[in-house]
């Protein structure tokens, strides 16, 4: 059984930065891709980011993009989502979650086992 654990979350100011990690344990070796989701009080969960384990082909959400950035450490099971220029529209519970195969990404749908959520939130 594959498990996700995020962290990496907290309190941050406008502008500011965090570094999400997303820790995989398990039989790792069945997952395809990690995608990034969010879902802030009272709105619906909104796809963030996604990337392939093997590398290559990230996908952003039009409203990070060119802020934030997913990465891969396979080394160390862990997927990590870099967010910079933080606005107090990026404050969220942010999940972490695994994909089997090349289903479309951006759905969470596609996404099979997911984390806890780490909380971010960004004071204006």
């Amino acid at each position: 059984q594959v498990q996700l654990v995020e962290s990496g979350g907290g309190l941050v100011q406008a502008g500011g930065s965090l570094r999400l990690s997303c820790v995989i344990s398990g039989r790792t070796r069945r997952i395809f891709a990690v995608g990034w989701f969010r879902q802030a009080p009272g709105k619906e969960q909104e796809f963030v980011s996604a990337t392939r384990l093997s590398g290559g082909s990230e996908l952003y959400s039009d409203s990070v993009k060119g802020r934030f950035t997913i990465s891969v450490d396979n080394a160390a099971n862990t997927v990590y989502l870099q967010m910079d220029s933080l606005t107090a529209d990026d404050t969220a519970v942010y999940y972490c979650a695994s994909a089997y195969d090349s289903r479309y990404l951006y759905s969470a749908g596609a996404y099979d086992i997911w984390g806890q959520g780490t909380q971010v939130t960004v004071s204006s």
